[in-house]
This record gives structure tokens, sequence and C-alpha cells, in this order.
């Protein structure tokens, strides 16, 4: 009665093993959790899948970005407004930069010298010079900000002004405010098309997501969707937009160069994030209310599995190679691991639970760093 699942097991280590020696020694790939209730950031080794570090950072952490040219990490701490930094070569806290009121998300320009800050407690966002390690401007938006994205072309900040019921773009340049336009009702997610001519925002106090023209500073478009639309998963080519709606079990896509909104299929119960492969092929949603994570087929349209993920999964992210999931569990303290494989013996599905990994209470955003490590540290 036990040989199957010993025996799986054992056939997961051995095909695990030979992926490993395929690794050159100096790859590195980490996951970093942020824990909300613990105040740490848990780190696991994507080569193992092993826990090999828990961080003490600031109080309530919650937002998480990766440096792109550099080996380092960013964790927000809302409860005590400010930005540690992990030096992910060798997993250890070696800043922290104070910012303003509850701040719970940073993002990472993509030349890696700036990060950009929305505190929704001051109505501000904080810039902080990434090599100098300390905030170079802060500067006035609208009432409880709460994101701050920066376009792919670097000249403009797009802030999501929950309270406002507005968006303000941000002169990279000058660090000022060019446009504030008013938008749909308690504005959050934002997604940047990859040409930086539209940003879309998700408006979850009236059900629908706000489409702008980011060089004539006009809203374009306030398109309807689900209930609640709470995140905004946007294929890396830019066609497609889809949109998670919390209370409408629901998931809608919005043809972003037409906008248009092409159709809403049920997804789950309580859809909390998505995010798409790299091929643009699949989209993978945490359904906080059913415990499960739905596999969606983008071409085909519809859903290919659905596979259980911890209790209320929230947090996502895709492994550097695509092949692996890690869905955090938001009340259950766990990340749960599951493999995209082609399938063998004793494997029946393209897709499988891996591992169960232990975090922190209450995680909540997790993002994936990988690099070649130094010398030293091989």
């Amino acid at each position: 009665m036990v040989v199957l699942p010993i025996l799986a097991g054992l056939g997961w280590w051995y095909f695990r093993q030979r992926e490993l020696t395929s690794f050159d020694p100096a790859y590195r790939e980490y996951a970093y959790i942020t824990n909300g209730k613990s105040n740490s950031v848990s780190v696991i080794d994507l080569r193992t899948f092993l826990p090999v570090k828990t961080l003490r950072v600031g109080m309530d952490p919650t937002g998480v970005a990766a440096n792109s040219k550099k080996n380092e990490v960013y964790v927000v701490n809302s409860g005590s407004a400010n930005v540690s930094v992990i030096d992910a070569e060798h997993n250890s806290v070696v800043a922290t930069i104070g910012v303003h009121e509850r701040p719970y998300f940073i993002y990472v320009s993509s030349e890696g010298k700036r990060a950009y800050v929305a505190n929704s407690g001051s109505a501000n966002v904080s810039v902080i010079d990434l090599e100098q390690r300390e905030v170079v401007a802060t500067i006035g938006v609208g009432n409880s900000p709460g994101l701050a994205r920066v376009t792919p072309d670097g000249n403009t900040v797009v802030v999501s002004n929950r309270g406002g019921d507005s968006v303000s773009l941000i002169d990279v340049r000058s660090l000022t405010v060019r446009s504030t336009i008013s938008i749909c009702h308690q504005p959050e997610d934002i997604a940047i098309l990859p040409d930086s001519s539209k940003a879309f925002v998700a408006c979850s106090g009236s059900a629908q997501v706000a489409s702008i023209d980011l060089k004539n500073a006009k809203l374009l478009a306030s398109l309807d969707v689900g209930k609640t639309p709470v995140n905004l998963a946007l294929k890396p080519d830019g066609g497609e937009l889809i949109v998670c709606n919390f209370d409408s079990d629901s998931i809608s896509i919005i043809e972003t160069g037409t906008d248009e909104v092409s159709g809403s299929y049920l997804i789950g119960t309580h859809p909390a994030r998505g995010i798409v492969s790299d091929d643009n092929s699949r989209l993978y949603v945490s359904n906080l209310g059913s415990n499960a994570v739905a596999v969606y087929d983008i071409d085909m349209g519809k859903i290919v599995a659905s596979l259980m993920a911890g209790t209320q999964p929230d947090g996502l992210a895709l492994s550097a190679s695509q092949n692996y999931l890690m869905v955090l569990g938001s009340a259950s303290g766990d990340v749960t691991v599951i493999q995209k494989r082609k399938p063998r013996k004793l494997e029946p599905g393209e897709y499988g639970l891996l591992t169960m990994i232990p975090a922190g209470v209450q995680p909540n955003n997790i993002v994936v760093k990988s690099f070649m490590a130094t010398k030293a540290q091989q």
C-alpha cells in the first residue's frame, strides 16, 4: 500500500539530482518570502528546494523586489516605514533605508539604480538611490497611494492613488508630477505595456479597469470587469491583460490594443493573484477561497489543471526555468512547490505537487533572484 508513494518520492529525488548536476557550480537561485506577522524573510534555495535562512527585517514586511542588475533584494516594512536591503550573495541584511508612513510595495527601475516606494499613509512617493542607499526625493501625489511602477522605457512612474480615485504620472528626469488623471474608484494594481504606451489600473471599488494613454496623459477607457478586480497579469508580449475578479470568482481578459474585454471566465473561489508564463501560454491563478491554484491555458481558453496549495493561497512566483511554481499559503504559513513536467511513469499529469516548505506567519509576497556567484562565494 505504501510502495507507490515511496517510489514516486524516490523518482522525484533521482530526477532532481540529475537536474542539479546540470547547474554551473556558481549558479544560485533563491526565493525570498516576506512573512508579514513574523517580521522576517524566508530564503529558499531553488536548486534544492530547502530553506536556507530566515532573515530578521522590519515590522510587517509586505512588498519585495529583486534588482536585475545587482545581487540585491529589497523588502518593504509597512509597520516600521523602512526598506531592508538584502545582499543575495551572502543572504544577509546589509542596510535599512527609512521612507514614509505605511509603504506596502517597492518597484526597481530596469537599470537597477533607483527604486520607488508609494507611502500610503503620507500621500507621497520615496525615490531611493540604490547605489548610495538613501532617499533622494520625496514626491507628493494623491491620497493613499498604493503602488508606483516605472514604465519600461524608464521615463515615467505611474502611481495609483487609492484614496483619491486618480493616477499620478511622475517624470523620472525632473522627479515632479507631470499629470494627475481622475479614473475609477479605489485604483490599486497597475500593468504597463512593454512599449510604455499605455497603463492599465484595476479599480477594486467600481469593478473596472482604467486604460490610460501615457504619452498624452489621458484616460482612454473605463472597462467593466467583474466584482473587486484586485490583480492584473499582463502577458509578456503585451497583447492581453488578465484581471483577477476577487468577488466574482472569475478572470476577465482585456485585449490591450483595442481596450476591449474579450471574455470573462470562472476560475475559482476568490482569485487573488495571477502570473503568466514567459512563453505567453499559461496563466496561474491562486484562489484564496478554495485553497487551490488554477492552471489556465490561454490559447485553448480553459482550465487544464487545478492543484491544492496550502490554506488561503496568495502570492505566486515562477522559477527561472519556468518549471516550478511557488505558491504562498497565507494562512498555513508555507510554500507549495508545483512542478511542470513531461509525464513519466507514476506521474499521470503535466503538473504535480513537488514539496511543501514551511515559511513564517502570514507569508504575503515572493520574488525569485537567480545569478552567478562571485568566486569568493563558490
